[in-house]
Order: structure tokens, then C-alpha cells, then sequence
């Protein structure tokens, strides 16, 4: 077993056992910290620790031995009379690492409905240099705990998933008729319900041989989820076939300016800028304005 595989390892036991990390810790008579340190994968347990942490476990499931820790993770699952996370979560599962999906999962649950609704992007327009772009976005809850995502551009329709963080939210997305990827990370908002995000986005151009190109990128709020998903999914169809150019003058300087900034060589001299970022200090996410408490959707 790789010690990098451990922590999802003792995450399925930590199930299995219906234990806390504090009373694992007790149970073994080593510091909390310790244990954080095995689940965050900065060191997996080793000799006597090992021997006890096993022991533990075979107190409660009979002929359990430190071999099984090497077992495959589905196998351990089954050793250990639980059912993976990565089975319940299905697809996303196999290709993300189980603590990462552990800590989305726990903060969607906390804070996802934050971020659930209707979105317009304001981005630079791609093929169009100078002019300006609203895609229509809409973020909502899946069966399984995580937060999907829909987006139209021009005949595409990107579909994906959400991962909330701390501080940031990222989201993958594709469309399965071309192919193209589309990868957001977005600020994240404390505390309050999210009405405008800032990020970044990487996608390729359909044109030029499908050169990558990277932009920043506004969201904003522009509808609340009824609950009722065949009238929101047409709502966001509908919305897809607005003509997503934005009108000449329609964007302020300031929003101009921030999602077209000068970045390299030049600017760093200036004192600007190496490379194009959406520092969180001086993030535009935010989220409702006192004066939108009597009208969110003012």
C-alpha cells in the first residue's frame, strides 16, 4: 500500500467503526494530531501504531489483520461490512482523491444551496476581441450531494460538476458533442449566499486548431431555483438561446478593466501583474448587498 492511499483507508475504517478521530486517538493513546496527520496524508501510521490501530479494528471485525489494509479499497470496504464513498458517489469517485471528495461533499452539504440558482458569466468574448459575452449558467444539487452545472455557448452545452472549498469553487465541465473541457475556479463567499463570483476560466478555441486560452470571468445572480426541475431546466434552455453578446458600452469600465487586465513583462514593471490571476483579496464575490435583503433578485 502506497502511504498516500492511506487516508481514505482509515476514513472507510472511521466509518466502519462509527468512531470519532478524538476517541481514535484516545483508543491508541497517541494526540489528535497525530491522527490528522494519517488522515491528511502527511504520514501513515507505522510499526506499534499500526499494530494497534489493527488490533482496534479486529476487535470489532473478527480476523481482520494488517494484511487487509493493502487490500484494494472496494475490497477493504467489503472487509470492513461498509459500502466506499466512491460507490455512492459513483463516477466522480474514481478519478478524484476520497479526501478531497470527503471535504466538498461535507461543505456542499453546509453551504451548496449558497451557490444553487441561475447565473450570467461576463466574460471577454473569445472570437471577438474587446467585446464582451453573457452565458447562461445554472447551478443545482445532485442526488448524490454534489453540485452539478449547466452552461450554454453558442451551440454547446457544457454539463459538469461544482466542488466547493474553503475559499474557492471549481467546476469541470464538457460538452459531449465537440469534446471541449471548460475548467472555472471562481472565489468562493462566506458565510452568505453567493450573487456575484470572480474567477478564471481554460477552455480551447474552436478556431486556430483549438488553441488553450485562459480569461477571467463574472458571475452573477440572476434567478433562484424553483424546485420544480423540468421548469428549470426549461427556464435555462430558454435562456440559452439569447443572443449572448453583450451590447456595445454595456459593460462598465471597471468590470472592463478587471476581466481584461494588463498582465505580463510590461505590467510587471509597472508594478502590475506577471500573469493573469483573480487575487482573493480583491475579489468581487460578495454576497447580497444590504439594500438586496428586501429583493434578492434586485
Amino acid at each position: 500500500m502506497h502511504e498516500g492511499d492511506f487516508p481514505a483507508r482509515l476514513l472507510l475504517a472511521l466509518k466502519a467503526l462509527s468512531i470519532s478521530r478524538g476517541r481514535l486517538a484516545a483508543a491508541l493513546e497517541v494526540d489528535k494530531s497525530v491522527v490528522s496527520r494519517w488522515l491528511n496524508g502527511q504520514h501513515a501510521p507505522s510499526g506499534q501504531n499500526l499494530v494497534n490501530l489493527t488490533d482496534l479494528v479486529a476487535a470489532r471485525r473478527p480476523g481482520f489483520t494488517l494484511l487487509d489494509w493493502e487490500a484494494d479499497i472496494d475490497a477493504l470496504a467489503i472487509r470492513l461490512g461498509v459500502a466506499p464513498e466512491s460507490a455512492a458517489w459513483g463516477p466522480l469517485g474514481q478519478w478524484l482523491p476520497e479526501p478531497v471528495l470527503q471535504e466538498a461533499h461535507t461543505l456542499t452539504g453546509l453551504r451548496g444551496d449558497a451557490y444553487e440558482g441561475f447565473w450570467r458569466t461576463t466574460r471577454p468574448a473569445i472570437g471577438q476581441p474587446g467585446r464582451f459575452v453573457h452565458d447562461p449558467l445554472m447551478i443545482r444539487k445532485a442526488p448524490n450531494g454534489f453540485l452539478t452545472c449547466r452552461s450554454g455557448v453558442e451551440d454547446m452545452r457544457f454539463q459538469g460538476w461544482a466542488f466547493l472549498t474553503q475559499t474557492q469553487l471549481f467546476a469541470v465541465l464538457a460538452d459531449a458533442r465537440t469534446g471541449i473541457f471548460l475548467f472555472c475556479i471562481f472565489n468562493a463567499v462566506m458565510r452568505n449566499r453567493a450573487e456575484v463570483l470572480d474567477g478564471l476560466t481554460l477552455t480551447i478555441q474552436r478556431v486556430g486548431g483549438g488553441s488553450p486560452v485562459a480569461g477571467a470571468c463574472l458571475l452573477e445572480r440572476v434567478g433562484l431555483l424553483t424546485g420544480d426541475e423540468a421548469a428549470d431546466d426549461a427556464t435555462f434552455e430558454a435562456s440559452v438561446r439569447a443572443d449572448p453578446l453583450a451590447p456595445e458600452g454595456s459593460i462598465t469600465p471597471e468590470i472592463a478593466q478587471r476581466l481584461l487586465p494588463d498582465v505580463g513583462p510590461s505590467a510587471l514593471a509597472a508594478g502590475g501583474l506577471a500573469l493573469l490571476a483573480m487575487p482573493f483579496a480583491t475579489s468581487l464575490s460578495r454576497g447580497p448587498r444590504t439594500e438586496d435583503q428586501a429583493n434578492p433578485l434586485a
